[in-house]
């Protein structure tokens, strides 16, 4: 195995973890401006308040995004695994 196969099969990797994490982090950044926000406007220093709104978030974009993101992971791991010979000479 060469070292153009091995950052080849790490860019995929690195490729697919940002595609994959992508949608739960960027709702979970919006919903914690909003809320700093509404904090700001409202000078509420409760430090607990970001929590639930962002679990609850987080968990709507996995119930929606969910088998989109599965999906993601198993066609990456299918052609990974669909090329193994070539990895092993």
């Amino acid at each position: 195995m060469s070292v153009d196969v091995i950052t080849q099969i790490m860019a995929d990797a690195m490729y697919t973890v940002l595609i994959t994490s992508l949608p739960p982090l960027l709702v979970s950044m919006i919903i914690g401006l909003a809320v700093s926000i509404f904090q700001t406007v409202t000078s509420i220093q409760e430090q607990t308040l970001t929590f639930v709104p962002k679990l609850l978030a987080i968990f709507l974009v996995l119930m929606i995004g969910g088998s989109w993101m599965l999906n993601n992971m198993i066609s990456y791991m299918v052609n990974l695994w669909s090329d193994f010979t070539i990895y092993i000479h």
